[in-house]
């Protein structure tokens, strides 16, 4: 989980505790029980809607206070009700003459000798206006205990009636705010008194959002995480999806187990680079490989597949073979070809590492191959893609010695809307890193830097030695490039032992080639397809290069090149357009 996604987390969590356990309403709660009064006089077990007057507002609703002589029914009855199976209504009214129907009961204490008051009880609750005699005014209506087993009732019976009251309902989990709901009523006009009223909006009281929050709350809770969850899955779908569109040329995905069955535990290795370790394998259909397991990858799991994907395309024979990969969370690992001839340095350093020393033909043919395997990163590939460390030690022989360049790395490309590209950090080896890329105030760094790194390498190789050799027996050959400099520009030879007409100027060919690569400026060096052509050409055909800025006794010096390292360089996308590369060595 990122930063940012853990500010959310924890701000979303401590609202969701403030809101379920809030004080604030748990007290007023207990304060509004202890505000209410519960009885008064006979009366026992008032509670809400009704309430005493001088209660706080919130014990009684509306004109529902006591003591009270009457009771507003436009008030409750859109609220409150009260089973029509159970109760009746009584009607009283005012007659202008004596009735003779004993349904009408008349009402001594309110009669007189100018009006006569009688109560008429509906069990049918069907009266209408139209329904009572035209001498007779309609005065109220109130509801009673239905009674049918008494066929004649008496006032006294009626009286009795209505002391023992009648059973008032209401929806106790519900009520409505009369300030914040509008509502719509229909009055019947040919039903006595009757209003119905629509709430349009509903509150509810202190107790369900409490309730609703020991369940609301959790399921809120419930499908944020599921929605991180999902998310998570998305990601590595995306990864799947890429993999499962791309397998027509993608390399092979292993798993992590099979890496480890293929090295065999990681019992061979073959060598230590920046990026990782090296391991001899096998394949189960028996051909060897080299498997990079990479450390510390800073690439999440979908940048590693997109960056495998483009190496992947990579297909020449001087460029070694991307076969498979493996990324399973944070096991990052790729399998190559293997060399079984190992390095060029091998080859043409035999005195440090024991290898077999090469013909002069075999030198440029080598040559020849390593140019056309950078030429093609250059320009073959659908973006350019810069080495960054061009050596003699990333330069691999399969078993028929043709070279291969390996280690071009992790394919890092650049907004191509971007004329600049920070760099925070020198790349390659001492000995064969470009001027400019070590200092900007030399140029900008481009496909001429890898340029640079193999004039170095043909230098070396005509050589056989080290450019830079502070062992040397004369202080004039401690640097090799300034040595062959000066022996070219006389006309001198190059010191070769029994050597032909045609292997010296092999030698010179090299020499003279690898010392146009290495001007200072990347402006005055040749491309890389440039390059190839002076191989493939005769060396009558090549001029003298300029005399290198580094030729002299002065060269580059590892302190030099430490102390500036962390120089941001910028990569000018106008002087040409390529997408940049980590070294994995």
């Amino acid at each position: 989980m990122s930063s940012d996604e853990a500010s959310i987390f924890s701000t979303f969590l401590f609202c969701l505790l403030m809101f379920v356990f809030s004080p604030r309403e748990i007290e007023a709660r207990k304060l509004e029980a202890q505000m209410c009064s519960s009885s008064c006089g006979d009366v026992k077990n008032i509670s809400y809607p009704f309430g005493l007057k001088g209660d706080p507002a919130a014990c009684a609703y509306g004109s529902c206070s006591f003591p009270s002589t009457s009771l507003s029914p436009p008030r409750l009855g859109f609220r409150y009700s009260f089973d029509y199976n159970l109760n009746s209504y009584a009607y009283y009214v005012n007659c202008s003459s004596n009735i003779v129907d004993q349904a009408y009961v008349k009402v001594p204490c309110l009669s007189n000798n100018q009006s006569n008051v009688y109560v008429y009880v509906d069990y049918d609750v069907i009266t209408t206006i139209s329904y009572f005699p035209d001498s007779c005014a309609f005065i109220s209506k109130v509801p009673v205990v239905r009674n049918r087993s008494v066929d004649k009732l008496s006032y006294e019976d009626l009286r009795k009636s209505l002391e023992s009251g009648f059973d008032l309902t209401w929806l106790d989990w519900i009520s409505w705010s009369p300030l914040m709901m509008p509502r719509y009523c229909i009055y019947n006009a040919g039903v006595v008194a009757t209003i119905i009223c629509y709430p349009y909006l509903i509150r509810f009281p202190l107790d369900v959002p409490i309730i609703g929050r020991f369940i609301l709350a959790p399921i809120v809770f419930l499908v944020f995480l599921i929605q991180k969850y999902r998310k998570s899955l998305e990601r590595v779908d995306n990864v799947e999806k890429f993999l499962h569109n791309q397998q027509s040329w993608m390399p092979k995905r292993y798993s992590y187990p099979e890496i480890i069955a293929m090295t065999n535990h990681f019992t061979h290795k073959l060598g230590q680079g920046g990026f990782g370790s090296v391991y001899k394998g096998q394949l189960h259909t028996g051909g060897l490989i080299a498997v990079k397991v990479l450390k510390n990858s800073k690439f999440s799991a979908e940048e590693f597949i997109n960056e495998v994907s483009t190496i992947g395309r990579i297909h020449h024979v001087n460029v070694v073979q991307l076969l498979g990969f493996c990324s399973e969370g944070s096991k990052r690992a790729l399998v190559y070809e293997y060399m079984p001839n190992g390095s060029l340095d091998r080859h043409i350093f035999p005195k440090e590492s024991r290898g077999q020393s090469f013909s002069w033909e075999r030198l440029q043919e080598v040559a020849l191959g390593t140019a056309r395997g950078i030429e093609y990163l250059h320009n073959g590939c659908d973006v350019c893609i810069l080495h960054f460390d061009i050596k003699p030690h990333n330069i691999l022989l399969d078993h028929n010695f043709i070279p291969k360049v390996s280690d071009f790395g992790l394919a890092k490309f650049h907004p191509k809307e971007n004329d600049f590209v920070s760099i925070s950090a020198t790349r390659g080896t001492v000995g064969y890193i470009a001027p400019e890329l070590i200092s900007r105030n030399f140029g900008t760094v481009s496909c001429k830097s890898d340029v640079y790194g193999f004039g170095m390498v043909l230098l070396e190789m005509a050589g056989g030695r080290r450019n830079s050799n502070m062992h040397a027996a004369r202080s004039s050959k401690a640097y090799f490039p300034s040595w062959v400099y000066d022996q070219l520009n006389k006309g001198g030879d190059l010191e070769l032992r029994n050597v032909t007409e045609i292997e010296s100027m092999i030698a010179r060919k090299l020499c003279m080639i690898g010392l146009w690569c290495i001007q200072v400026k990347p402006a005055d060096r040749p491309s890389m397809t440039k390059v190839l052509e002076m191989l493939e050409g005769s060396i009558d055909d090549l001029q003298m290069p300029p005399k290198p800025f580094f030729s002299s006794s002065r060269h580059i010096s590892g302190r030099e090149i430490e102390s500036d390292s962390s120089t941001e360089l910028l990569v000018s996308e106008s002087i040409e357009e390529c997408s940049f590369n980590d070294s994995y060595a």
